[in-house]
């Protein structure tokens, strides 16, 4: 049971992930999320943006101190599914799209190349209006199409 709480929160997390950052990165937090779409406005590795994180990072981690500590039911379950879903948020989004640290750079995998090209439609609006692509994992079924024509050319 508890794995599967664990999984069902993992991917429910993609659907948060959606809406949040439609509606609260992409709107009144924009100016947190902004120096993320135009690198001009910082100078640094790190920026504004990198504060969702630790915004992220805090429910998650009550719900698993209060599922521990108080033995509060669930709790620590939900919080180490949102848990996981930031890791995977980080290896996918950080370190495979943004190439903050330097691996999987030339992966040929169709999901990989359909999520980076989703990921590249969605930064080529500066603006908090006109986004696309705002999730993480699920990738629009349009970017695997182009993936596996390509595929299908080149064969």
């Amino acid at each position: 049971m508890n794995l599967l709480i664990i999984v069902l929160v993992f991917l429910g997390m993609e659907g948060v992930t959606w809406f949040t950052h439609k509606y609260v990165m992409h709107g009144f937090l924009w100016k947190l999320h902004h120096d993320h779409h135009d690198h001009r406005l910082h100078d640094s590795e790190w920026e504004k943006n990198d504060l969702f994180f630790v915004i992220f990072a805090i429910p998650s981690i009550l719900l698993i101190l209060a599922g521990s500590i108080y033995s509060m039911p669930y709790c620590w379950q939900i919080g180490t599914g949102v848990a996981m879903y930031g890791a995977a948020y980080f290896l996918v989004h950080d370190v495979f799209i943004h190439q903050r640290i330097k691996w999987l750079r030339d992966s040929e995998n169709p999901y990989f190349r359909a999520l980076r090209r989703a990921h590249k439609m969605h930064h080529k609006h500066i603006s908090k209006e006109e986004g696309e692509c705002f999730g993480m994992l699920m990738v629009p079924l349009k970017y695997f199409k182009k993936e596996f024509n390509t595929e299908i050319k080149q064969s």
